[in-house]
């Protein structure tokens, strides 16, 4: 039997499918594991290439299995997809997970540590309060617009909201006033819960060094500079600040062919949350141009404002924003403004 070089793990909550392949990349072994069973018998094997997909349980897989001595190499399920051979199972994705992890100019995900995980967490929990803190602004929005009590939208109406509850001269039903006040306490615990996880967040930022040194590029606060600390890979995965704007999906989409560029969309692939946040950052600056020095007239920002659409020039900006936080990471510099032109 032919040593085993690269094994492709489809990962599940019970079972597990195991491809394995030779150096030449012949199948040599197919197995079907049970959770209890994955680790011990990896702990058989000689060290080889294990491959996984890139996925909620991945990165905890990940770390067990290199602690047997094993390569860990992850996916992102987007590049798997085109090796599955026409049926989809278990067996074949495993199959599919295998060969992709041999191709040379494939790309990997690294492995997480647990460190890293917990500190991202605080981002995805205050993403989630801010969708329920919305969705219940929205709700009540629109309970009180069929009585006739129009408020703007917006979190900062908030207050505006609970105001109508609470007045007893707003000529709101008994009935209806006593389930708004649902709506109400929700909006209220779900602000003091956001409020708390931006200030462990502040707290967080001035504690690390490099998101110390990312909150000087105009735009970037303590919220983005921690998230890019955390959620993004080190710098050294990128050759270059393009390379990380890409990967956070800050690019037009391409459907170029026969010599002639088409470019559409942004992609929206790669990083949500830092994206978005970079946007919002970006639409920061531009709102308060009269105040940024990026923004005085000469600058590469003013040019653009003068003569493209607002909402491409935000995306622009941060897509510029990205390479500039990339080359900060790299080079362990601060931001320097650029001379205006005269």
């Amino acid at each position: 039997m032919s040593e085993i070089v690269t094994i492709g793990l489809d990962l599940a909550k019970r079972v597990f499918q195991v491809h394995g392949a030779d150096g030449a990349g012949h199948a040599i072994l197919r197995k079907k594991l049970s959770r209890d069973q994955l680790l011990p018998f990896f702990s058989t094997l000689p060290p080889c290439t294990v491959a996984m997909e890139a996925c909620g349980g991945s990165h905890f897989w990940g770390r067990k299995i290199a602690l047997l001595g094993h390569e860990v190499r992850l996916i992102p399920p987007a590049y798997v997809k085109p090796f599955v051979k026409r049926q989809k199972n278990d067996a074949a994705d495993a199959e599919a997970i295998c060969e992709a992890a041999q191709r040379p100019s494939m790309r990997f995900v690294p492995v997480k540590s647990e460190e890293v995980q917990g500190a991202a967490s605080v981002f995805r929990v205050r993403e989630l309060m801010i969708r329920q803190r919305t969705q219940a602004i929205n709700a009540l929005r629109g309970h009180l617009t069929e009585f006739g009590k129009v408020v703007p939208k917006g979190a900062a109406n908030i207050s505006r909201l609970i105001a109508i509850v609470d007045d007893p001269d707003s000529g709101l039903p008994a009935q209806a006033v006593a389930t708004f006040r649902v709506l109400v306490d929700a909006l209220v615990g779900l602000d003091a819960q956001i409020e708390k996880l931006n200030a462990e967040i502040t707290h967080r930022a001035k504690e690390n060094e490099v998101a110390q040194r990312l909150m000087t590029i105009p735009g970037i606060g303590p919220l983005i500079a921690t998230a890019i600390a955390v959620l993004a890979p080190p710098p050294e995965t990128f050759r270059r600040g393009r390379d990380f704007a890409a990967w956070l999906g800050l690019v037009p989409r391409q459907h170029s062919t026969g010599g002639k560029q088409r470019l559409g969309a942004t992609t929206k692939m790669g990083e949500r949350s830092l994206r978005r946040l970079l946007i919002i950052g970006a639409n920061s600056v531009i709102i308060k141009r009269s105040v940024h020095q990026a923004a005085r007239p000469g600058t590469w920002l003013a040019g653009m404002l003068s003569r493209k659409p607002s909402m491409l020039v935000r995306v622009a900006l941060a897509n510029k924003m990205a390479r500039v936080a990339w080359a900060l990471m790299i080079k362990g510099e601060s931001y320097r403004a650029p001379a205006a032109a005269a």
